[in-house]
């Protein structure tokens, strides 16, 4: 795995260091970068063009990118700037698969969590179909180990569900009992969110624990 941090092979995005001796003899590269501050489109972006170049230099035969189900169609800087990454992707010069999964389980709880610390859950109407992390990363290992497909692969969770119904299922699982704040969300962004616009009703791969089962699972 490579990061600023790494400590064999520390590599930077921003700035392309060290991605040359991190990818010299790679076959592969499975891009799971992600940055939701106001240097997304440095890191992302700009990023993903300086990895595509080491990959270029190095051989790599397969770019795996990362990138979120419907992310084309939310009205928010930071879903425009992961569509931005995929047609980065797609012109580069390295063959490559984008791998679009749904909301993982554990950012919904991460999430509520949080939220919960402050004494209330504030939750907008959102159609969600989140899926195991787990599941979503074997999905992620299965395309990379494959050919590039020069396509998209959608890997979603086996219930589609509204985001109040997930906090509910938290807050009884977890023994809260912080009360859930309708959100409003207006304009563009909502109407997306209430049409379930990060849903697919039709994935390429489709998890198999619903939210409430991996909830009981982890806990």
């Amino acid at each position: 795995m490579l990061s600023r941090r790494a400590p064999e092979y520390p590599v930077d995005l921003e700035t392309g260091d060290g991605l040359a001796a991190a990818l010299e003899g790679c076959d592969v590269v499975i891009d799971a970068s992600n940055d939701s501050s106001k240097r997304a489109g440095r890191i992302l972006v700009d990023g993903s063009r300086r990895l595509l170049a080491a990959e270029e230099a190095a051989g790599v035969g397969h770019h795996v990118c990362v990138s979120i189900v419907g992310c084309d169609r939310v009205p928010m800087a930071y879903f425009r700037v992961k569509t931005e990454q995929e047609h980065v992707v797609e012109n580069g010069p390295v063959p490559w698969s984008i791998v679009r999964a749904t909301q993982f389980h554990e950012y919904v709880v991460a999430t509520l969590t949080a939220a919960g610390r402050r004494g209330v859950l504030p939750v907008p109407r959102a159609r969600l179909q989140t899926v195991a992390a787990t599941e979503a990363a074997r999905a992620v290992a299965d395309v990379a180990e494959g050919p590039a497909r020069r396509g998209r692969v959608a890997v979603a969770g086996p219930e589609i569900e509204d985001a109040r119904d997930l906090a509910r299922t938290w807050r009884s699982a977890a023994g809260r009992r912080a009360p859930l704040l309708p959100l409003p969300l207006p304009g563009r962004l909502g109407r997306a969110l209430r049409a379930g616009v990060l849903t697919t009703e039709r994935p390429d791969v489709r998890g198999t624990v619903p939210f409430a089962d991996w909830l009981t699972a982890t806990r």
